[in-house]
């Protein structure tokens, strides 16, 4: 958070004023790619550049967006293990205070073990359902109709076979992070 100067006003190098706004889109727009909201990112991104736990109301002022997005979001944040609540010294007022996991590792795993994983499972489930109601009615189709209802449940296999190997590599991924130092990897070549 940028320090204040007696009058009020934000006391920062330009430089970090820069990196800072840069930091916060980048991370904005990150989050959107993955699915989650651009707030979401940039509250990350708020609390993991901070020196200290930031308030709802620091947050609602860094951002200039409203106290009920902000509180949506950091909700949603804090289900997925990415920001926590913490307690601050001195601070005898009723407001709530946020810090950011900064164990990057942590985060993903969190992520890919919940909602991933979910995702998943729920499409290999769809999946699984519909294969089944095809494969109880075809009695009753005629012959074009089951040429493709039996397509529709050869792709769906394959489509099973892709998210079955999905959840392969989901659990593999989280089985070696919890053996790995990530902190120590300083590069990776791919062949």
């Amino acid at each position: 958070m940028p320090s204040l100067d007696k009058n009020g006003s934000q006391n920062h190098d330009s430089n970090l004023t820069v990196v800072q706004d840069s930091m916060l889109d980048g991370l904005g727009q990150l989050a959107s790619y993955f699915g989650f909201s651009k707030v979401m990112g940039q509250l990350y991104g708020a609390l993991m550049l901070s020196a200290s736990p930031l308030s709802l109301d620091d947050l609602v002022e860094l951002l200039d967006i409203s106290k009920a997005s902000v509180s949506m979001n950091l909700r949603t944040l804090e289900h997925l293990g990415m920001v926590r609540q913490v307690w601050v010294k001195g601070r005898g007022d009723r407001r709530k205070f946020y810090e950011a996991e900064t164990d990057f590792w942590q985060i993903i795993s969190n992520v890919l073990a919940g909602r991933e994983m979910r995702d998943v499972d729920r499409a290999l489930n769809v999946i699984g359902e519909n294969a089944k109601r095809l494969a109880k009615s075809m009695d009753s189709m005629s012959e074009a109709d089951k040429e493709l209802a039996q397509l529709y449940i050869v792709r769906m296999e394959e489509m099973q076979s892709l998210f079955r190997f999905a959840q392969l590599l989901i659990t593999s991924i989280l089985g070696k992070a919890e053996e790995m130092d990530v902190s120590q990897v300083s590069r990776i070549d791919l062949e």
